[in-house]
């Protein structure tokens, strides 16, 4: 009987280590998109229109907060990440000195449960609810939630995919802070 040696064990387990140990510094070292600002084709352009109703009924239309920051965002009450997000808009629609209006745009959801959502959660700002997808399309939605910032002149300056968040370096107010080197608002 002719005895073999070590084998092929060490040598496949070594190179499955490998791998792994590379995988987990890959994903150390890879940038995170949550809350922060991503590419979209629509920055440096004017806002595709955004117009709707309300839950009320009251008509809504982008173009009416010419003048002033808008932050569109893009939700819905079943989405997980949304719900998280929520209070930070809340936050932000109180703390920001009145420089930035808040507009949502609800997507794949009823007026009513936007009703139950917002009067459980509180928040003040318009909410379109009947958007036909359109809307997603114009801005190039990718997945919930998701907003753009939009300057005062109309233009989109900033994207940011996952939640945002009201104060800290990577806040809405902090945005608006660099782009007008002024202090920031919420922060």
């Amino acid at each position: 009987m002719t005895r073999r040696g070590p084998g092929r064990a060490p040598i496949i387990a070594g190179m499955v280590g490998f791998a792994v140990l590379a995988l987990v510094v890959l994903f150390v070292i890879s940038p995170r998109v949550d809350e922060k600002q991503e590419t979209s084709p629509l920055l440096g352009t004017l806002a595709p229109q955004l117009t709707g109703t309300t839950p009320e009924g009251e008509s809504v239309d982008l173009d009416s907060f010419r003048g002033e920051w808008v932050l569109v965002n893009f939700f819905a009450t079943w989405c997980p990440p949304c719900v998280l997000e929520h209070p930070e808009l809340v936050q932000l629609s109180k703390d920001d000195g009145g420089t930035l209006q808040v507009v949502s745009v609800v997507s794949g959801d009823t007026a009513s449960n936007v009703e139950q959502f917002f009067a459980e959660r509180g928040g003040s700002w318009p909410v379109l609810v009947n958007d036909t997808g359109a809307s997603g399309l114009d801005y190039g939605l990718k997945k919930l939630p998701e907003s753009y910032l939009i300057a005062p002149d109309g233009t989109v300056v900033a994207k940011y995919a996952g939640g945002i968040t009201a104060n800290g370096p990577d806040s809405i107010g902090s945005s608006i802070a660099s782009l007008t080197g002024s202090q920031a608002a919420g922060s």
